[in-house]
């Protein structure tokens, strides 16, 4: 399954709801926390369930994850939409301000619990923490990469909470590259990801209406070695793709190199169109090739 975008959706929303399969996006989030008020999170919590269960069974040939954003494990309300959602079968739940391994550890212990009572099969609902919202949680990132966590299916940072946590006036630069604390999470995030060999997750683009810098974004983000982005919106949702999608160029050029040390087993650099290409290079091949699949 692709992990190109990521979408947000309100859980309360009925008529977002009800449009969001038809996005294009990868992965559907739907929301629990931040874009829902707390006098609607129990009507949220329901318009989950019922929605997780509507496209539970996917009969087409692409399928999309079904993901639910709970709300953080110190709000006394995640545990609630745990009992809620489970029935429907999620893919997953992402996890906001994870403090650290142990929170995503705490949430496994839950999860399994509650899938034997919702008839789910056990350990079969993945965790997606976002592991930078708060300054501590930002500089112990690496710290996932030893824990025993099962259920992690990758890592993914957000530029919103950790601006507010440390009072950052700007999260970009004139030139709108990340100033230093935010490139700081995002390398974290990349490196720890790929150190585990589970998903890099980029963080949204804020400016929904801003194409242009959303192209550019998701472009880096791929080219940087990100799996995949968030969104907030489903205009986002086909440039993110785009964006993270090989092109045929790039397919034809790594069916090449496959072929080539396929041909030559026990080269370690052959020559491609005048170019010295190594073993690295092949596992970027095979990398892309994979994706595209």
């Amino acid at each position: 399954m692709a992990v190109r975008s990521w979408l947000f959706v309100p859980g309360d929303s009925e008529k977002k709801l009800s449009k969001v399969a038809a996005s294009g996006a990868d992965m559907v989030i739907v929301d629990l926390e931040d874009s829902v008020t707390y006098d609607n999170k129990p009507r949220a919590r329901e318009m989950a369930r019922e929605w997780l269960s509507a496209h539970r069974q996917q009969v087409t040939e692409r399928r999309m994850g079904r993901w639910v954003r709970i709300n953080a494990l110190d709000s006394r309300m995640w545990r609630d939409d745990l009992l809620a959602v489970l029935p429907g079968a999620p893919d997953g739940i992402m996890l906001p301000k994870s403090a650290g391994p142990e929170s995503v550890q705490q949430l496994g212990a839950e999860l399994y619990e509650l899938e034997q009572r919702s008839g789910v099969p056990a350990n079969s609902t993945k965790i997606l923490p976002l592991v930078s919202e708060t300054a501590a949680a930002a500089i112990t990132i690496p710290s996932y990469l030893g824990a025993p966590l099962p259920r992690l299916a990758g890592l993914t940072w957000g530029a919103e909470d950790l601006s507010a946590a440390i009072g950052a006036s700007r999260k970009r630069d004139k030139d709108g590259q990340w100033t230093d604390a935010f490139r700081f999470a995002r390398t974290q995030t990349l490196l720890t990801a790929h150190a585990r060999g589970i998903m890099a997750i980029d963080t949204l683009h804020a400016d929904f209406a801003d194409e242009k810098g959303l192209k550019r974004a998701a472009e880096e983000s791929r080219a940087d070695g990100f799996a995949g982005m968030l969104a907030i919106h489903p205009a986002q949702v086909p440039i993110i793709n785009a964006a993270f999608t090989p092109s045929e160029e790039e397919l034809a050029e790594a069916r090449a190199i496959v072929a080539a040390f396929s041909a030559n087993p026990s080269a370690g650099a052959l020559q491609i169109d005048r170019r010295m290409i190594d073993r690295p290079h092949l596992m970027l091949a095979q990398r892309l090739l994979g994706i595209a699949e």
